[in-house]
């Protein structure tokens, strides 16, 4: 074991893995190593003894995502040309059965991931991003073989994200959780003078994302954020916090349709005129709206009024129907959020922001349902990811992208522009409040 550990030249605070273990996680900032390290770990083993390694990540739209690369590097690096055949797909032992292979998580189903029966070790790179259901569907299959381990290695992103939660503020019994930054590399000499001269940099010029960079420390909101300020705003002055039902009050729906993209479902209850309450959220895809209601039905709410965004009169040439039809068949009370632009509804939400209270509680939804969430704490996972795309041949920041996050963005700015038009049983002798306009395009634009 000293002789792998000269020729590794490992940190001396990556000793305890060396040793088995059921979870060995590495986590930290930018050039911390923490791939390059598990990587010629792994290499090693499967030198030493026969061993199926699953090498995954969040999504993997082809090899080149995933840290196939790496350990070609690290084999030459190592001198193991001798002890490994590196194909397109896979890298194989010569002188034993051992297998890296390599896989999207994300596109695993209950039957897919069978396949990895008998593998012993998973690697899980760009942890960060790795989903509550991808953790369910693999590890189970990983830890039935004997002596199994989960390698985990990432840079955190938010403080909410599954796997900063599972390992580092949760972490598993037995798990051996190391954190790697730029120290830690400089310490054995493999901070290169660019990398030091680049994190001075940053430290002097990019002091607000510094520390999530280079040293690990999780965010609230993704960088870049479009409602970023807003988001921890609500949540540091306690407009994030458990919401309970009230009985007396209706509940409202606001929805953002889709299919194969999330359909989404804001529960809204308002107490007074200059208040709101997001008491619950919905989100699933492939589903049909009787299916979506009768899962809303078994909260036992007593219902208002179901707005829907001006695309649910479109026709719909094969059904002969559309949305607000068959939601009126269902017994929906509907009405239309008026149609506008995406900058409008950014612009809307942030003046609703200060007079909305959002439910903080996470409710957990049967793994048979992987892509339905159902909770307002959900919706704010969304918000806190919302964000524009930036091309890279200007490096400006253009329209929203189009992601797994907006839906729930768009619902949400659906609501702040008809927010003021939300009306409880007994408001009928109120003025009419005309619709929102907002005409000061310099507000939310492009932020």
């Amino acid at each position: 074991m000293a002789e792998v550990v000269t020729r590794l030249q490992l940190p001396r605070k990556l000793a305890p893995l060396l040793d088995p273990a059921p979870y060995k996680v590495l986590w930290g900032g930018r050039n911390g190593l923490k791939s390059w390290n598990i990587g010629r770990l792994l290499l090693t083993e499967g030198v030493k003894d026969t061993h199926r390694i699953l090498c995954g990540r969040e999504i993997q739209n082809s090899l080149a995502d995933s840290v196939h690369q790496l350990l070609k590097d690290q084999i030459e690096m190592l001198n193991f040309s001798a002890f490994y055949e590196v194909t397109d797909k896979a890298i194989r032992g010569k002188r034993n059965d051992t297998l890296f292979r390599f896989v999207g998580l994300s596109d695993l189903t209950s039957t897919s991931v069978k396949s990895f029966e008998g593998f012993d070790r998973f690697w899980a790179e760009e942890a960060q991003a790795i989903t509550k259901r991808s953790w369910q569907m693999v590890l189970p299959t990983i830890f039935r073989t004997p002596g199994a381990e989960a390698w985990v290695g990432f840079n955190p992103n938010l403080d909410t994200d599954e796997t900063w939660q599972r390992f580092i503020v949760n972490p598993p019994e037995g798990a051996v959780v190391i954190e790697m930054n730029w120290r830690d590399a400089a310490a054995c000499g493999w901070l290169t003078d660019i990398q030091e001269k680049l994190r001075q940099y940053d430290l002097k010029y990019a002091r607000d994302d510094y520390d999530n960079i280079w040293e690990g420390k999780p965010r609230t909101v993704v960088a870049g954020a479009i409602y970023g300020r807003e988001v921890i705003d609500m949540i540091t002055n306690g407009r994030y916090r458990a919401i309970p039902y009230d009985p007396r009050l209706p509940v409202h729906r606001v929805w953002d349709l889709g299919w194969n993209d999330l359909m989404v479902v804001l529960m809204v209850q308002k107490p007074h005129p200059s208040a709101l309450n997001v008491i619950n959220y919905i989100e699933d895809s492939q589903t049909t709206y009787a299916a979506m209601l009768s899962t809303m039905d078994q909260l036992r709410y007593r219902w208002g009024d179901d707005w829907l965004p001006h695309d649910a009169s479109q026709h719909h040439p094969t059904s002969g129907t559309n949305a607000r039809k068959q939601l009126m068949g269902l017994g929906c009370r509907v009405k239309d959020i008026p149609r506008s632009d995406p900058e409008a509804r950014i612009r809307a939400a942030r003046m609703m922001f200060p007079r909305v209270y959002v439910d903080n509680t996470t409710r957990d939804t049967p793994p048979d349902f992987p892509d339905r969430a159902i909770g307002a704490a959900n919706l704010v996972e969304h918000l806190k990811r919302y964000k524009r795309l930036i091309p890279k041949n200007t490096g400006e920041p253009t329209s929203p992208v189009h992601d797994r996050a907006s839906h729930a963005a768009d619902a949400w700015g659906g609501l702040a522009e008809i927010v003021d038009q939300i009306r409880n049983a007994g408001d009928d002798d109120m003025p009419d409040i005309p619709v929102f306009h907002n005409f000061d395009r310099g507000v939310g634009l492009l932020g």
